[in-house]
């Protein structure tokens, strides 16, 4: 992966620093990260989550709200750090970024529901360690929140910092009502918290996911402290999201509309030189090169694939076989291994293996080996195919052409077998 240094203003003109986490290849999606009350861009957990995502294809920007870190301006309060994401995220858009995932952590988790409603792009947000309510964080003031009400303002600590605030901040803190934004979400919400957590207690997890509409999830953070100072805390977190997230972001939102179309689409995750995810009605998995000749060995490789598409369909067809002939067949195994072989024509070879399980005589498992070579994808292999090629754009068959599809190759292999031994026993 790599990271771009980022510059966009907010509303009040202000300068926001900010750091954009990208995959070395192209990104399947954007992702806008809120970090901490009094946190910066850099705090731990926003750093290892933001370049977590990014290594899993999901480019991350992570930025300094106003008044801190880098960016210009005073600390002024919740309704500015809501202020500063939508700016953040009418940023993205304007560059071709926009973000269709949105992630806070503790009161950028607060903010991030606030915003969500006011990003068009945001199909799914994540909150780790978020209040339920964004006057929580005037219990971190202790003594000060008195000042401030006593004198209109006064400087407090936070986290080892001093930090000089005023009443508009803490009035600002107790007029929201983010239950009611939760309601009116609209978007998958995913809901990290620790049961441990001694900054912000568990309980606002629920304060959080109980308002919340379908699409929702929790996922408990165990042992982790509230800052997630622990690195495989924020990989654990990361990993969660990103794998949650997948079905509501990138490419993979796409899945519930290809699973009817009939065709088996692959598309770069990003991650990597050659990486490719897999999507056929409705299943999603990788495809990637070994490592030796520069992929990250993630999945199988496009002459494996073949080859398992001849040992799928070998053992489907001596299932069906058997079942017609009505023989004691437990199971079926079968490995098949591509290679290349110079001077021989075709040069592509196709080891096949097969192991049958069952109490069968010598007569059947010497017919069920040669039933074998009747798969329809074995005499496809044999026999050879066309491709071909023309632009995704073109229309793609319907619900009612995939289904003749799939009946057509079941009728294949009941051909091949009625054909090879006539009638059923």
């Amino acid at each position: 992966m790599r990271t771009e240094r980022i510059e966009f203003r907010n509303d009040q003109g202000h300068a926001l620093s900010a750091r954009l986490d990208r995959p070395d290849g192209a990104a399947r999606s954007f992702a806008l990260f809120a970090h901490c009350f009094t946190c910066d861009k850099s705090s731990k957990a926003a750093v290892r989550i933001s370049r977590a995502l990014a290594e899993l294809g999901i480019a991350t920007l992570r930025f300094d709200f106003t008044g801190l870190g880098e960016s210009e301006g005073e600390l002024t309060g919740f309704s500015a750090n809501v202020r500063d994401l939508i700016a953040a995220a009418r940023h993205m858009d304007a560059t071709g970024q926009a973000p269709e995932l949105l992630i806070g952590h503790s009161l950028g988790g607060a903010a991030a529901l606030a915003a969500a409603g006011d990003i068009a792009s945001v199909k799914a947000v994540a909150t780790i360690g978020a209040p339920g309510d964004p006057a929580h964080v005037l219990k971190l003031l202790g003594d000060g929140a008195a000042a401030i009400e006593a004198d209109g303002a006064a400087e407090v600590k936070i986290g080892g910092r001093r930090f000089r605030l005023d009443r508009a901040f803490v009035e600002d803190a107790r007029m929201q009502d983010l239950p009611a934004r939760i309601r009116r979400l609209g978007r998958a919400l995913l809901v990290l918290h620790s049961p441990v957590d001694q900054v912000v207690g568990v309980d606002n997890a629920s304060e959080i996911f109980l308002p919340a509409k379908h699409p929702k999830s929790f996922v408990s953070l165990d042992t982790a402290d509230h800052l997630l100072t622990r690195g495989a805390d924020a990989d654990y977190a990361a990993g969660v999201i990103c794998a949650w997230a997948s079905r509501y972001v990138g490419v993979a939102a796409d899945v519930a509309a290809e699973a009817d179309d009939g065709a088996v689409h692959v598309e770069e995750t990003g991650a990597g030189r050659f990486q490719v995810q897999v999507s056929v009605h409705g299943s999603r998995f990788l495809a990637d090169e070994p490592v030796d000749v520069g992929g990250m060995g993630s999945g199988p490789g496009p002459y494996e694939l073949v080859a398992a598409g001849l040992g799928a369909c070998t053992s489907m067809t001596l299932r069906l076989y058997a079942e017609r002939k009505g023989w004691p067949l437990e199971r079926t195994r079968v490995a098949v291994r591509h290679d290349k072989l110079a001077g021989q024509t075709p040069p592509d070879v196709f080891d096949r293996k097969i192991a049958i399980e069952g109490p069968l005589d010598a007569e059947q498992r010497a017919r069920l080996m040669e039933i074998a070579d009747k798969c329809p994808v074995h005499r496809t292999l044999e026999g050879g195919a066309r491709v071909v090629t023309a632009s995704l754009a073109a229309p793609t068959p319907g619900p009612a052409i995939v289904k003749a599809e799939a009946d057509e190759h079941f009728r294949d292999m009941e051909d091949e077998c009625r054909k090879a031994d006539g009638p059923a026993a």
